[in-house]
């Protein structure tokens, strides 16, 4: 098993938990109130699962893995909230300059959401990476 394959697990499934409650749960009120007029009646769930994927091989690329000589989580968890801002900004920025009654404050809110997610997602991987690199 590719040394990779755990901590990329982990760092998926933390992602996933976390965005699932914030988007079915903590802020489905606000972006029914913000974007109810864009929102499509169901998920596109294979779209849902590529963005999981492409999103979490990014995190491992960026924020993890240029962390993996380095004991402990908090260059890890500042390089992925950097990631995650950087990628939720543009498209929430990019949203906001190109359609008609895309709210401001969703966006700041989704740029803040991506960052905190990102952290903590990239953190659970470099947890999990680094029990499996310890010395014994």
């Amino acid at each position: 098993m590719t040394p990779f394959l755990l901590p990329g697990l982990a760092t998926l499934l933390v992602m996933a938990v976390l965005d699932g409650l914030w988007l079915g749960w903590v802020a489905k009120p606000m972006y029914q109130h913000g974007l109810s007029h864009l929102m499509a009646e169901h998920p596109n769930w294979a779209a849902a699962a590529a963005f999981y994927f492409v999103f979490v091989a990014g995190l491992l690329v960026f924020a993890v893995l240029p962390h993996v000589a380095e004991p402990g989580l908090s260059k890890t968890a500042m390089s992925a909230a950097l990631f995650g801002f950087v990628a939720y900004a543009t498209y929430d920025l990019s949203n906001l300059a190109t359609l008609k009654g895309w709210p401001l404050e969703l966006s700041l809110i989704d740029m803040v959401w991506g960052s905190a997610l990102s952290a903590a997602s990239a953190t659970a991987g470099k947890a999990v990476l680094d029990h499996l690199t310890a010395s014994p």
